[in-house]
């Protein structure tokens, strides 16, 4: 197994989920077979109780894991399916380290950080390493580790001992690192302080980068990128320009432009695994049809409009998948997408608390979008808003899409306004809710008190019967 560790440094939030997945995909090309771990520092279990205004997106998996957004980026890029134990958290870590010592594991020894949670880490890495991500059922090649934050943070430092110790566990053709960096651009000039300071910390853990990917806004500058190499102990060909570019499908091409393939091939001895002329053939092919994929989606210039009426739409990212499959659509269309973001709570009636400009704004935005998209969410905040944007867009023939909440308000909206039910709401916001009023309603496996992990999540089969109104939903269930 083969492992490439992506870490940071300055600023969280500088692309190392889209430059893990871009490594790996890169690797696919070569016929490998790539899986991903995320590392989050955090103490939370999972991502599932998390506010998408703090953390952004909660990505389901098909096991049902609620897990950080990366992982989103992981499937996408890749095309494999992950488990929830691919995303490593502290909380994680660490439950399971105290319910082995309150079995009586450790025989009695005093459970520390070091070696018992740095062991717990490495051996949950070894372990979902090899779990098979694609419908092959055969082990992996190489592992992509993106450790989230930044090196340096308190909460980091089991986690960069445990990678520390590793690189020697698994040997030292067998690990490689990727530490990404910014180089802002202050009064014109690229300024590469920062970085070496990154760096510096980094090597003081114990960890020397194989490669540095250097974001920046402008496209890096060769007397740049020849002072980073100096000052932080590389080569040159080791330092990744990774600029601002038009679409972050653009950024695999980016890297392999400049040789990281070919890097990481020497540094790893990939030519020694055993690829197979058909999975050489594949990767070869999809390398292809990404090159295809942006290429046509520059040359895109009809716009299709869609407004996204949601209620956490001061962060993007807490839509992220979302967004991503309009993106997806778009491109297999031909079209140039454009997203307008409506928060719900802005289309509610006109009232002393509501901000005029505002319900103007967001009303204007939701009449000229050729579609309407309502996301999930939680809470009653902003219910009817959405309300308001589904009877439009019925009403008016625009496009609807409810996705998880915003299929329950487009059943909510028909019950009120089609069937005549005054008051027709669900159980989550209006618990006291008569039967006969109550458009949606609990499903019998959910835990009203417990949050985490309680509703029906991931894949699941679909059972449909053979009578005519099942059949109906089936032939729509089949279409979609």
């Amino acid at each position: 197994m083969k492992y490439v560790v992506v870490s940071g440094g300055v600023i969280s939030g500088i692309g190392k989920g889209v430059l893990a997945s871009s490594t790996g995909l890169l690797l696919k090309t070569l016929g490998l077979r790539v899986t991903s771990i995320k590392i989050d520092p955090y103490l939370n279990i999972d991502a599932g109780t998390m506010s998408p205004l703090e953390h952004g997106e909660c990505f389901v998996l098909d096991d049902g894991g609620e897990v950080d957004l990366d992982l989103g980026n992981y499937e996408r890029y890749l095309g494999i399916s992950l488990t929830r134990d691919h995303n490593i958290t502290t909380g994680k870590i660490y439950s399971s380290v105290i319910e082995k010592e309150r079995k009586g594991d450790y025989l009695g020894k005093t459970v520390q950080v070091v070696p018992h949670i740095t062991n717990a880490i490495q051996e949950w890495i070894e372990r979902v390493s090899r779990i098979p991500v694609d419908n092959s059922g055969v082990e992996p090649d190489v592992c992509i580790i993106e450790l989230g934050g930044t090196v340096g943070d308190i909460e980091s430092a089991p986690f960069v001992e445990a990678l520390r110790q590793f690189q020697f566990r698994v040997g030292h053709e067998n690990f490689a690192l990727i530490h990404v960096s910014l180089v802002p651009v202050i009064h014109g000039e690229q300024k590469t302080k920062p970085t070496q300071a990154a760096i510096k910390d980094l090597r003081s853990l114990g960890l020397m980068p194989d490669m540095i990917g250097c974001r920046c806004s402008t496209l890096l500058e060769k007397p740049t990128i020849d002072k980073i190499a100096m000052f932080c102990h590389v080569g040159p060909e080791q330092v990744l320009a990774i600029h601002d570019v038009s679409s972050t499908y653009h950024v695999p091409l980016l890297l392999k432009e400049q040789k990281m393939v070919q890097y990481l091939s020497k540094r790893l001895k990939l030519d020694d695994l055993n690829v197979s002329p058909q999975m050489a053939a594949k990767g070869a092919d999809l390398y292809g049809k990404w090159s295809s994929l942006t290429t046509q989606h520059d040359r895109s210039f009809e716009k299709v409009t869609i407004a996204i009426v949601g209620k956490y739409t001061h962060l993007h990212d807490s839509y992220l998948s979302v967004i991503k499959s309009l993106e997806h659509s778009a491109m297999r269309c031909t079209k140039r997408l454009e997203i307008v973001w409506v928060e719900s709570t802005d289309l509610e009636p006109e009232s002393e608390a509501t901000n005029k400009a505002n319900f103007h704004s967001a009303w204007q935005s939701v009449c000229k979008a050729d579609g309407i998209l309502v996301p999930g969410g939680f809470g009653s905040r902003g219910i009817e808003g959405m309300i308001s944007a589904a009877k439009w867009a019925r009403e008016n023939k625009v496009p609807y899409l409810g996705v998880c909440l915003g299929l329950q308000i487009a059943v909510i909206e028909f019950a009120r306004n089609v069937l005549g039910i005054k008051g027709a709401s669900s159980e989550e916001f209006q618990p006291e809710i008569t039967k006969d009023k109550a458009a949606v309603v609990y499903m019998p496996e959910i835990d009203k008190e417990k949050m985490g992990g309680t509703m029906r999540l991931g894949l699941r089969p679909t059972v449909f019967q053979s009578n005519t109104e099942e059949a109906v939903i089936r032939k729509l269930y089949v279409c979609w």
